[in-house]
């Protein structure tokens, strides 16, 4: 298949090892070819707008960079560019989230390889990709409605609030924050209170233990 029909896609995630692997395995493809790589947001920006892909591979937990909110960004600069989450969170928490901020589909790490290449076979033929778990308890919810009662605690965080959480955990200070996520610190702050205050945590030194567990939980960092 000559290269100008193949799929060209962009790779972004800051392990050099999952960014090899995945061009490896869709470079095998016929119709695939990887155009380029990055490891943070502000590269992921300038790959896109250099190499014009056909579709994107996502990282959504990047260091210091919240993969949820730079999905939108993309999504409100490129509107058809195709968005495949690939990430190491549990899919329950984040799938929803992923969708809502224009993503086309969510993919654990921890699934087979041939999965990839199924999510962008699906996605590049306009439909969504999600795992059937996820597919069936989208669904419910749709059926049933889902009280926030029913929800864990750190689902009921807002995107920009798990970001920050998820920035806590990774050792970032607030000032640092403000400036990766381009708020003040005020902000921060604020961000922080309405975080313990769902998490039912004490103080600070209780959330930074939080986060950080939690990262190491569901991030390998």
């Amino acid at each position: 298949m000559d290269e100008e029909k193949k799929i060209k896609i962009l790779i972004v995630d800051d392990h050099p090892i999952v960014r090899q692997g995945l061009t490896l395995l869709l470079n095998q493809e016929a119709n695939m070819s990887v155009c380029g790589e990055a490891e943070d947001g502000e590269m992921a920006m300038y790959a896109i707008e250099e190499n014009k892909p056909d579709f994107l591979i996502l990282d959504v937990s990047l260091k210091g960079t919240d993969g949820i909110e730079l999905s939108k960004k993309i999504r409100s600069l490129y509107p058809v560019l195709p968005i495949l989450i690939l990430s190491m969170h549990d899919e329950s928490l984040l799938a929803e989230r992923a969708l809502r901020a224009g993503a086309n589909g969510y993919l654990m790490k921890q699934e087979g390889t041939d999965k990839v290449i199924d999510a962008v076979h699906k996605i590049m033929d306009g439909k969504l990709y999600l795992s059937e778990n996820m597919v069936e308890v989208i669904l419910q919810k749709f059926i049933h409605g889902s009280a926030s009662s029913e929800r864990s605690p750190i689902q009921q965080l807002s995107d920009r609030e798990l970001s920050v959480f998820e920035l806590i955990g990774q050792g970032i200070g607030t000032k640092q924050i403000a400036e990766k996520l381009n708020l003040s610190s005020k902000t921060i702050e604020t961000y922080r209170e309405n975080i313990k205050k769902k998490l039912n945590l004490k103080n600070y030194i209780e959330l930074i233990k939080h986060a950080t567990q939690w990262v190491e939980n569901v991030t390998g960092y």
